[in-house]
C-alpha cells in the first residue's frame, strides 16, 4: 500500500519531467489527443485533412525522441539543441506539406510512414550505445519494462475510469457514450506514451542521481527472469525444432511450401532475435545455451524461407508483401551471422541494421512500392506478349484469349489499380477503368478463378405487406437451415388441435434441402413439403432481384389428405452448387390446418 501510496504520489511529477525532457513529443501527443477528441465529436467520417494531421502528429512524437536521445548523447550538440527542435520542426512541417496535396491515404503513404516510424524507434534504441557507452542490451531492456509497465498502469487505469463512468451512467444520471471514447483516448493517447517516456533514464548522463536511476531501471525483474528463461526459450526451442525437421523433410522430398512458410519464419525469426537481447542479460544455463544455438539454427531456417519466397517471386512476381518478406529473411541470415561471430554486447549493431534495412526498404528506386509496381507490370506485359495482345507496345484486342491470360491479367491489373499503378503503363490508356473498359482494350471482360460456381440467392418479404392466414388453426415462427446437420438434423415440435395431438417435424437432408412435415399421433404423415426446388425457382424469378419480395412470392403451400401445410418464409439465404461449402439458412412462419369444406 504505501509503495502504491507512493507511485501515485510522483506520478505527476514523472508526467511533467517527461513533457519537460520531450517537448516536441509532447506537443505532439496532446495535439493527437486533442485532435482524436475533434473527430469523436463529429457524426460523420472525419475530414481527409485531419487524417493527414494525425499522421503528421504520430511522426512529429518520434522525431521528438530521436532528436532529445540524440541530444542526451552527443554532448557536442547539446548547445545546438533548440536549432535541432528547429529543424525537427522543418521536418515535421515538411512531412505535412508532402501529405497536404495527396487525394488520399493509400497504403503506400502508411507503409511508408509506418516503416519510417520503425526506423526512427530502432535509432532510439540504438543511440545511447554508441562506442559501447551504455551496454545495448541493457537499453533495450529498460525500454521494454518501460512499455510493459505503462501498458499495464494505462489498462488499469482505463478499466477503473470505465466502471466509474458505468456507474454514474447506471446509478445517476445518463453519460454520453463519447465518454468513454474521450477517456480511453486521453490515456492511451497522451498518458501511456509520456508515462513510458518518464520511465526512461539518461542513458548518458553521468550525474550521480541519474547514474543511481539507471542502476535501479536495469534490474532485471525476476517475473521475467522466469518467463523468459523457463517459458518462452523452451517454447521457441521447441519451434526452432519443428521447424528444422521440416527443412530435413524438403530436403528429402524436395517439395516445397506454396507460400505459408514466409508469415511464420518471418514471426519466429523476429521474435527468436528480441527473445536473444533478452536472454543476453542472464546468467543461467538456458539463457547460455539459446544465445549459444539460435543465431546458428536460425540461418538454415531462414534459407529454406527465402528459397519459398524465391519460387513465389518466379511464378508469381513481386508485390509489397512478398518483398518485406524477402527483405525481412536477408535481414535474418546477416543477423545469425553476426550474433554467431560477435560477443552479445555488439547486439546493437542489430537495431543499427534492421533501421537501415527499413529506410532501404522506402527509398526510390529500390523501396517495395516502385520494385512491386516494375515487376507486376513486367509481368502483365509478358504474359499479353505471350498471348499476342501486346506487340511492340501496341494493343491487339484478342477476345479468344487464354482463360489463363483472362484470370492473370484481371489479377494484375486490379492489383494496379488497387495501388494507383495503372498510369504508368505506357500501353494503357489514360482513362482506363478496368471494369468498364477492359473488354474494348483488351478483348475480353474482368476474368475471375472458378471456385465451384457458386451461386447465391437473398431474399426477404415485404413486412409492410400483409399475409393471408385463413383456413389454418396454428403458426410456427422458426428457422432452419444447413447449420442443423452439425447440431440436431431432426427437430419435431408437438402441438394439439381440438384435442388431438400432432408433430411438426423438421428435418435437414443436405445442405440445401430441408423437408418439413406434420405427422399424427401414430406417426403417418399428413402433409409434407421439400424446399430446395421452391428455393431454385424462386432464385431465378426476373423478380427476385429486387430481394424484397411480396409474401405471394415467398409463401409454398401444400395440400394432401385433407391438411394444409403453409410455410410463409420471411427470409432466404442460400447457395447452390456442388462444393462442401454450400449452405442454406431459413427463417419462416409454418402454418397448418384442414382442408376440410365444413
Amino acid at each position: 500500500m504505501k509503495n502504491w501510496k507512493q507511485t501515485v504520489k510522483i506520478l505527476p511529477q514523472r508526467i511533467s519531467k517527461a513533457i519537460w525532457r520531450f517537448p516536441l513529443t509532447s506537443v505532439c501527443l496532446i495535439g493527437a489527443t486533442g485532435l482524436i477528441w475533434y473527430m469523436i465529436s463529429l457524426e460523420n467520417s472525419p475530414p481527409l485533412m485531419a487524417e493527414k494531421l494525425m499522421y503528421t502528429f504520430w511522426v512529429g512524437a518520434f522525431i521528438g525522441m530521436l532528436v532529445q536521445f540524440c541530444v542526451e548523447r552527443f554532448s557536442e550538440i547539446t548547445a545546438k539543441k533548440p536549432a535541432l527542435y528547429a529543424l525537427s520542426t522543418l521536418l515535421i512541417v515538411g512531412y505535412w506539406l508532402i501529405l497536404w496535396p495527396v487525394p488520399e491515404l493509400s497504403a503506400e503513404i502508411s507503409v511508408r510512414t509506418l516503416v519510417a516510424v520503425f526506423a526512427m524507434l530502432c535509432a532510439v534504441l540504438w543511440i545511447p550505445s554508441v562506442k559501447n557507452t551504455t551496454d545495448f542490451n541493457e537499453v533495450a531492456l529498460i525500454h521494454f519494462k518501460s512499455v510493459f509497465t505503462s501498458i499495464l498502469y494505462s489498462a488499469v487505469l482505463s478499466a477503473g475510469i470505465g466502471a466509474i463512468i458505468a456507474t454514474v451512467d447506471i446509478l445517476l444520471f445518463d453519460v454520453d457514450y463519447n465518454a468513454y471514447l474521450y477517456t480511453l483516448s486521453l490515456i492511451w493517447v497522451m498518458f501511456a506514451p509520456l508515462y513510458y517516456l518518464s520511465l526512461l533514464p539518461k542513458f548518458n548522463s553521468q550525474e550521480e542521481l541519474d547514474l543511481k536511476y539507471i542502476d535501479k531501471a536495469r534490474t532485471y525483474p525476476k517475473f521475467l527472469d522466469i518467463l523468459v528463461s523457463y517459458i518462452l526459450i523452451p517454447l521457441v526451442a521447441v519451434y526452432t525444432l519443428v521447424l528444422l525437421v521440416y527443412f530435413v523433410k524438403i530436403l528429402i522430398t524436395l517439395h516445397w511450401p506454396s507460400g505459408q512458410l514466409g508469415p511464420m519464419v518471418l514471426v519466429y525469426s523476429a521474435a527468436g532475435i528480441v527473445l536473444y537481447v533478452l536472454a543476453s542479460l542472464l546468467p543461467n544455463r538456458f539463457a547460455f545455451w539459446y544465445c549459444r544455438i539460435f543465431p546458428k539454427a536460425l540461418i538454415p531456417i531462414v534459407i529454406m524461407q527465402l528459397i519459398s519466397v524465391g519460387i513465389r517471386l518466379n511464378v508469381y512476381g513481386i508485390t509489397e508483401a512478398r518483398y518485406y518478406v524477402a527483405l525481412f529473411g536477408i535481414f535474418s541470415i546477416i543477423s545469425g551471422i553476426i550474433l554467431s561471430i560477435k560477443p552479445v554486447g555488439k547486439n546493437s549493431l542489430i537495431a543499427l541494421l534492421v533501421a537501415g534495412f527499413a529506410i532501404f526498404s522506402i527509398i526510390p528506386p529500390v523501396d517495395a512500392f516502385t520494385v512491386s509496381r516494375t515487376s507486376q507490370i513486367n509481368r502483365v506485359e509478358k504474359i499479353l506478349q505471350t498471348e499476342g495482345i501486346l506487340i511492340d507496345g501496341k494493343l491487339n484486342p484478342k477476345e479468344e484469349a487464354s482463360e489463363y491470360t483472362k484470370i492473370e491479367a484481371t489479377n494484375i491489373l486490379i492489383y494496379l489499380d488497387r495501388h494507383s499503378s495503372l498510369k504508368y503503363i505506357e500501353w494503357l490508356p489514360d482513362d482506363f477503368h478496368i471494369y468498364t473498359d477492359m473488354e474494348r482494350v483488351l478483348g475480353f471482360k474482368p476474368t475471375y478463378p472458378d471456385w465451384g460456381k457458386i451461386d447465391y440467392f437473398f431474399a426477404n418479404i415485404d413486412g409492410e405487406k400483409p399475409i393471408d392466414i385463413s383456413g389454418y388453426t396454428v403458426c410456427f415462427n422458426l428457422q432452419f437451415g444447413s447449420y442443423l446437420l452439425k447440431e440436431e438434423p431432426s427437430r419435431s415440435y408437438q402441438f394439439n388441435i381440438d384435442g388431438v395431438d400432432y408433430k411438426l417435424q423438421i428435418e435437414q437432408l443436405s445442405n440445401q434441402e430441408t423437408k418439413i412435415a406434420v405427422r399424427d399421433a401414430l406417426g403417418t404423415e399428413l402433409a409434407s413439403v421439400e424446399i430446395s426446388e421452391f428455393t431454385q425457382k424462386l432464385s431465378k424469378n426476373s423478380s427476385a432481384g429486387e430481394r424484397l419480395l411480396d409474401p405471394e412470392e415467398m409463401t409454398l403451400e401444400k395440400v394432401a389428405n385433407g391438411y394444409k401445410l403453409k410455410i410463409v418464409f420471411q427470409n432466404i439465404n442460400v447457395s447452390f452448387g456442388e462444393v462442401q461449402d454450400s449452405y442454406s439458412n431459413y427463417s419462416a412462419f409454418i402454418l397448418f390446418g384442414s382442408d376440410s369444406k365444413e
